[in-house]
């Protein structure tokens, strides 16, 4: 990342997880002094797991029904998240105010509509020929708005419509990648003074049959039920997906000061790559050697999925620089999210900083016990196929 002048603080945290909502839900479980156990739901969706939402009051931070009906589980998630992540930050709500804030969002497409796919594969099985069919009934059944409702960019406009964000705003694809690009981009435009405040996040709703049918279809999901995502080796790999939505709020330090703002501490280093899985820890390790990371009183909280050799992998590229830090797999908290999993990530690594919060190890005796207040934060991605990346947090002190 280029050198700028701007440096680029936290000063908004939106997350919504298996574990709550807002930063203090979310900080009364890191503090947990037992070991923490994550909420599964392990029967709906059986033989498969996933972290599922918890209960939410949409109208808190949707407040108009008409909003709420027209979007998707997935968006809803998001524009509650970032609504979270705008109030935490004490921006104002109007939009003369709003209007100067960029946004950058990480999205994945849009939900199916079970019972036609249901439907579909009911009436066709046993035909020589279901085309005729098929077509007849995805002409008939689908709601007229389906496809509407799959684009990605209608997060970041409901955002908008909302939550009165009306600056720049982009959307990028790609399950972990985009999460990484777009908090690389979120924060290198603030450091480069492109942009003095930046919403920054995705979301993900893992309760989906047609999401874990994919997932299953490619071999990628845990079915033996839950344990630690460094237990998961060889034959007994696999990742559980979690609903989730991150949103943070970058803000150059002269902004924040204008505003007197308090932040959780600052980003000093975003970097994404992607390649094949065998070459992940060259990868990784590269990008840990740019960040100038140390291992003073340092926490890593890495985005390993729990796909066999992701921790393997990773303790590789630690090794040189960090070796002796201790590591929290975020998966083991929240599960993985996909397009949100890195905003999430740092959103929890945003909290930890500023509580002075070292979560306890997950059970299973592969993290390293530790007792110290975290002055730094190195958070990691894992792509569950392609694309890694990392971010050091610190405090602004330092």
């Amino acid at each position: 990342m280029p050198d700028a002048s701007h440096t680029v603080l936290i000063t908004g945290v939106g997350l919504v997880s298996s574990l709550g909502e807002g930063v203090e839900a979310h900080v009364s479980r890191l503090r947990d002094t037992t070991t923490p156990q994550p909420r599964i739901e392990a029967d709906r969706f059986a033989p498969y797991l996933v972290h599922p939402l918890p209960e939410i009051d949409w109208s808190r931070q949707i407040a108009k029904k008409g909003d709420q009906r027209q979007m998707e589980t997935w968006q809803k998630i998001g524009v509650y998240a970032a609504g979270l992540a705008l109030e935490d930050a004490g921006i104002p709500a109007e939009e003369s105010v709003r209007s100067g804030v960029d946004m950058i969002v990480a999205a994945g497409g849009g939900e199916r509509d079970p019972a036609v796919d249901a439907l579909v594969m009911a009436r066709a099985r046993g035909l020589d020929d279901p085309r005729p069919l098929m077509n007849e009934l995805l002409s008939s059944e689908l709601r007229p708005t389906l496809f509407l409702a799959q684009l990605s960019n209608l997060m970041a406009g409901n955002i908008s419509i909302v939550h009165k964000v009306t600056g720049s705003s982009r959307t990028f694809m790609g399950e972990e990648g985009a999460g990484v690009s777009a908090v690389q981009v979120g924060a290198a435009r603030v450091r480069a003074g492109q942009s003095r405040i930046c919403l920054v996040g995705g979301a993900f709703s893992a309760e989906r049959k047609d999401l874990l049918l994919n997932y299953e279809l490619a071999g990628m999901l845990l079915r033996e039920g839950w344990q630690p995502v460094s237990a998961r080796r060889g034959g007994n790999g696999g990742l559980v997906p979690g609903s989730m939505g991150a949103f943070l709020v970058l803000e150059s330090a002269e902004s924040a000061a204008e505003r007197g703002a308090t932040a959780y501490g600052a980003v000093r280093f975003v970097a994404g790559d992607r390649g094949r899985p065998e070459g992940m820890a060259e990868r990784l390790g590269t990008m840990i050697e740019e960040s100038g990371a140390i291992a003073d009183e340092t926490l890593v909280l890495s985005g390993a999925t729990g796909l066999a050799d992701d921790m393997v992998r990773e303790t590789q590229a630690l090794a040189p620089r960090l070796n002796e830090v201790p590591v929290r797999a975020v998966a083991n908290l929240v599960g993985h999210g996909f397009e949100a999993q890195f905003p999430a990530s740092i959103a929890l690594g945003a909290i930890c900083l500023s509580r002075g919060i070292l979560p306890l190890p997950a059970g299973g005796g592969e993290e390293r016990p530790a007792d110290f207040a975290p002055r730094s934060v190195v958070v990691t991605s894992h792509g569950h196929r392609r694309g890694e990346g990392v971010c050091v947090l610190d405090t602004t002190a330092r």
